[in-house]
């Protein structure tokens, strides 16, 4: 995950709880790509990253097994993953919210092919592939 989502998650998860009390909502192994320092759960299985995609990819891949590997958060480190040949498909989720700006989903061109949409309640999650060049 990138480190805005990180920090969203610390602020949403722990707002108002000390450090001490801190408990990471997921068991599976995180990554958290990032430029800076940023704070540290305890007992969170969380490695924090910086730079080689590949490098980092393949040991978020050895750490799955046989499970998919996830990339959460900003369209710019999905991109990174996409420039490298390491995404396979994007899933979208749309909240009902109007927004005066923001920033784009993705913020380079990758192909993308329409293969799910749905309703999840109020949410419309959208599944496309990557196409390959």
């Amino acid at each position: 995950m990138g480190s805005t989502t990180y920090e969203w998650i610390l602020d949403h998860e722990f707002a108002g709880k000390e450090p001490a009390e801190w408990k990471w909502p997921y068991d599976v192994p995180s990554w958290v790509f990032t430029h800076g320092q940023l704070p540290f759960v305890p007992d969170a299985r969380i490695e924090f990253a910086d730079g080689d995609i590949p490098a980092v990819h393949e040991a978020m891949v050895r750490a799955a097994g046989d499970r998919n590997v996830w990339i959460v958060g900003g369209g710019d480190l999905a991109g990174q993953f996409a420039d490298a040949g390491l995404l396979d498909e994007v899933i979208v989720s749309i909240a009902p919210v109007t927004l005066g700006g923001g920033a784009p989903l993705l913020p380079r061109r990758i192909e993308l092919r329409l293969e799910e949409l749905g309703r999840n309640g109020e949410f419309v999650s959208v599944r496309f592939s990557v196409r390959r060049r």
